[in-house]
């Protein structure tokens, strides 16, 4: 297991009595100084993975190296989050902070530097009760960054945020990437995930099924088709469909879906406007990371995975 990695599951497997399996053969490892996206549908094992990284939870089988050393060793460099935040009601934000730096054996001034860090100063004073949801998620944000950790593990930090809390909480994640800090953060936003992950490993029924950037995993589904939007509709259709490098033409909300190679377009596009076709306008289509995830983790792309490749990789895993 290299030096490079924050953290290394190796073959990590966690079963519970009653035959219950919530992660299975997981391999996955967290590089330094990167931001990692941990993504799966509700029960594919993220939030028994991190309490294992942690030290909460024991694995059943395999090995996990964190920081260079096994679960509960690095505990002085790690800042989590794992499931709602829980603090003293009727204690301001501040003390609550100030206590759990005496127990994370750090001084009180943190309480006030990731009060500061986190945009909750000016509420520091005010109990706990008082916090909504946002305020909440964010001062266990600050907990967890009390002891300036190398490794901060956040699981769902968006769960149940109304969407000003969702953009707040986004700000505050990606300018937590920034320095050089390791963060492995799971999450149900995609669009979260998207603009603040440099990577993203995706899980399901407990087993890594695909990682790579953003890109990578929206690229996998393939780039093969162009969206034409032309007049007239029927001449077009006509003129595309006579053409043996197109597999497919289809109407979409009055815009042409084309099944072909993207780097056919300018070819596509003189054909059209010999054929007297108004070509306005002429683009790749870009599948977005929902509709990767979708397609990695439904019901159909999961039972396919099990009958006949329980070792099945996309095009972006590594």
């Amino acid at each position: 297991m290299g030096a490079s990695f924050a953290a290394e599951l190796h073959e990590v497997s966690k079963r519970y009595p009653g035959g219950v399996t919530a992660v299975d053969g997981l391999s996955l490892r967290v590089r330094e100084g990167e931001v990692l996206g941990f993504l799966g549908p509700n029960g594919a094992g993220k939030t028994t993975t991190m309490r294992m990284l942690v030290g909460l939870v024991r694995p059943s089988a395999g090995r996990i190296q964190v920081l260079g050393q096994p679960p509960g060793r690095q505990l002085a460099r790690i800042g989590a989050l794992i499931e709602s935040p829980t603090f003293y009601p009727h204690l301001s934000g501040r003390d609550n902070l100030r206590l759990a730096a005496r127990y994370a054996g750090v001084p009180d001034a943190a309480a006030d530097r990731v009060l500061d860090e986190v945009g909750l100063t000016a509420r520091a004073s005010s109990p706990f009760r008082t916090y909504s949801l946002g305020m909440k998620q964010r001062l266990g944000v600050a907990a967890a960054l009390l002891k300036e950790p190398a490794l901060l593990i956040l699981d769902e930090p968006t769960n149940g945020l109304d969407p000003a809390g969702v953009a707040e909480m986004r700000e505050l994640l990606r300018s937590l990437g920034q320095g050089g800090r390791t963060v492995l953060l799971s999450s149900h936003v995609l669009g979260e995930v998207e603009q603040v992950c440099d990577r993203i490993a995706v899980i399901d029924r407990g087993r890594l099924i695909a990682e790579g950037t953003p890109d990578e995993l929206r690229d996998a589904l393939g780039t093969g088709v162009l969206l034409i939007d032309a007049d007239p509709a029927d001449e077009a259709i006509a003129c595309l469909g006579a053409d043996d490098r197109v597999r497919a033409v289809e109407q979409v909300d009055g815009t042409l879906r084309v099944s072909t190679d993207p780097a056919l377009a300018g070819a596509l596009n003189r054909r059209l406007v010999t054929a007297g076709v108004d070509v306005r306008e002429l683009r790749p289509l870009r599948h977005s990371l929902e509709e990767a995830f979708l397609e990695l983790t439904t019901p159909t792309a999961s039972a396919h995975r099990r009958s006949d490749q329980p070792e099945a990789t996309t095009g972006a895993q590594r």
